[in-house]
């Protein structure tokens, strides 16, 4: 007995370690991205973005104050709010990676890329949205913005995404003011680059979509997706009303988790057994064992 428990202890030291080394690989390659996309897009340029680092962007612009040392004052607030709301191993994860992308910033020059407008603000934003990502993948944020949002949603109630947007309307609004309209139109796009890039980073490209189907021919979908999906699926027993009269019939109901990849060989599949079924779709964040496959950076 003590030979086993000393064993599983040996295997979870491993699976600790190794978890603790990919961590610190997409903090690492975070930092650099969203340093790169900073120095050689953004700041040449004048160009924000949203969140606490588009609040330190623009304080930057104004006073002349070192970027480096914005981005640290202006997330301790968010550090302290992370160690409250989620934990304290996060809150530790987020001050190295805002400390290390601080030190990024001072220690290495990025070369200035381009100056042509366009790019700056999609390639700027792609890059500081990569780094972002990467850095969520990693345990930890770039940005205190998300802990903001889910601490005020805990406290007063209201949608997450309804805050962000809330917080970086402000930004836009000020950008507009004390820099140009240009300036925060361009901006406003940066920021669209880069979150449809975080998206991609913490999502993926197998964004995961939730599959219900009701139909009488239940079986034989059932074998359709087994055997020429090769998904797994969950069958429950449930019961239906409709009319004027209540009626009540029992049914089937077949649920699976595919790729949105998958989503036209389903219907296509779904339709040469039964065009009449009823099916709902709804999105997935991330799903975890079973016969899901991983993602790449999941792997």
């Amino acid at each position: 007995m003590a030979r086993k428990k000393s064993m599983l202890a040996v295997q979870g030291s491993k699976g600790d370690s190794k978890r603790l080394l990919k961590d610190t690989f997409f903090i690492l390659m975070g930092i650099f991205a969203a340093a790169f996309g900073l120095e050689s897009f953004l700041l040449p340029n004048v160009f924000i973005d949203g969140g606490v680092t588009g609040i330190s962007l623009l304080v930057s612009e104004v006073t002349a104050a070192p970027l480096w040392i914005l981005i640290v004052l202006i997330n301790l607030p968010f550090i302290f709010m992370g160690y409250k709301v989620i934990g304290k191993q996060f809150a530790l994860k987020t001050a190295i990676a805002i400390l290390g992308l601080a030190l990024t910033l001072v220690l290495i020059q990025f070369p200035e890329v381009t100056q042509d407008k366009l790019l700056v603000a999609v390639f700027g934003g792609f890059f500081l949205g990569a780094g972002i990502g990467l850095s969520i993948r990693g345990g930890s944020v770039l940005d205190g913005t998300e802990v903001l949002a889910i601490f005020l949603s805990r406290k007063w109630g209201v949608k997450i995404g309804d805050i962000i947007i809330l917080v970086n309307v402000i930004i836009f609004l000020a950008a507009a003011y004390l820099l140009s309209i240009e300036s925060a139109l361009y901006s406003m796009l940066t920021y669209l680059a880069a979150s449809k890039t975080l998206d991609f980073v913490v999502e993926g490209i197998e964004e995961y979509t939730g599959v219900t189907i009701i139909s009488k021919k239940s079986e034989e979908i059932r074998k359709m997706i087994v055997e020429k999906m090769g998904r797994g699926l969950t069958i429950y027993e449930a019961k239906g009303g409709y009319g004027s009269q209540g009626e009540q019939n029992e049914y089937n109901v077949i649920y699976t988790v595919i790729t949105r990849l998958e989503i036209r060989k389903l219907h296509s599949e779904i339709d040469k057994i039964d065009n009449s079924a009823f099916v709902v779709m709804s999105s997935i964040n991330d799903t975890r064992g079973g016969m899901v496959k991983k993602r790449f950076l999941d792997s």
